[in-house]
């Protein structure tokens, strides 16, 4: 019953936003597969592709392709809380809505701690988003929580809840200084011990400071351990 309030909390939380936000509003969908590899006990790698789709754009239901990306991060283990990664990431826009292709470069720090069923995390992010006309430097911090939602183990063939709130500055001299923020909320299925389903919703207020553009993702990913 504790894990369906909050289930309905992070539901109604979306529909309030949605129902308030009347400009500039847009409804896209992003599919991802993961590829997760333990090299050893310190060291582990992913590989992950994800494509982008327009849902909902100028106030019709319209589905069209955005982007495609291709990511790669390689973490190292400090001891069992804290890691530190390098990724990179590649953008492909050009060629499917005219937008400009991107490679971005990821340096990351991430502090986890488990308390009986719940662990919460934070991530430092530092990115530099190269694009064909300009370089954009952008500052991301990430509080995030996940628990099964049966018991205080996750096992296999259960579900848990992953929620998580960012706050993210973009900088460059050429444009003023934007901030972002996303609150997200997905459940996942341990299908097996290699393989996991997720589902969820991803509420962004980009460039609030700015002019806010507000946009409501739907996710699903697979990831799968190999």
């Amino acid at each position: 019953m504790y894990y369906t309030k909050i289930i309905l909390v992070f539901i109604g939380y979306f529909m309030g936003l949605h129902l308030f936000s009347q400009n500039n509003f847009e409804g896209l969908g992003e599919t991802g597969l993961a590829l997760n590899h333990k090299v050893n006990s310190g060291y582990k790698v992913n590989f992950a592709v994800r494509s982008r789709y327009y849902l909902y754009q100028d106030e019709n239901l319209n589905f069209e392709n955005r982007q495609i990306d291709a990511v790669h991060f390689s973490t190292l283990s400090l001891n069992y809380n804290n890691s530190l990664s390098l990724g990179v990431q590649y953008r492909i826009r050009a060629s499917i809505d005219g937008g400009s292709n991107e490679l971005r470069l990821t340096q990351q720090y991430n502090y986890t701690k488990k308390n009986l069923a719940l662990r919460f995390g934070h991530r430092i992010r530092f990115e530099q988003r190269i694009l064909e006309t300009l370089t954009i430097l952008r500052s991301r911090y990430r509080f995030a929580l996940d628990f099964p939602l049966n018991g205080e183990k996750l096992d296999v063939g259960e579900s848990y809840l992953i929620t998580s709130m960012e706050a993210l500055l973009s900088k460059n001299k050429k444009i003023k200084p934007e901030l972002d923020h996303r609150t997200t909320a997905q459940m996942g299925w341990l299908f097996s011990e290699k393989l996991k389903f997720q589902f969820g919703l991803e509420y962004r207020f980009e460039a609030f400071n700015v002019k806010t553009e507000e946009k409501l993702f739907i996710l699903t990913s697979l990831i799968l351990k190999v």
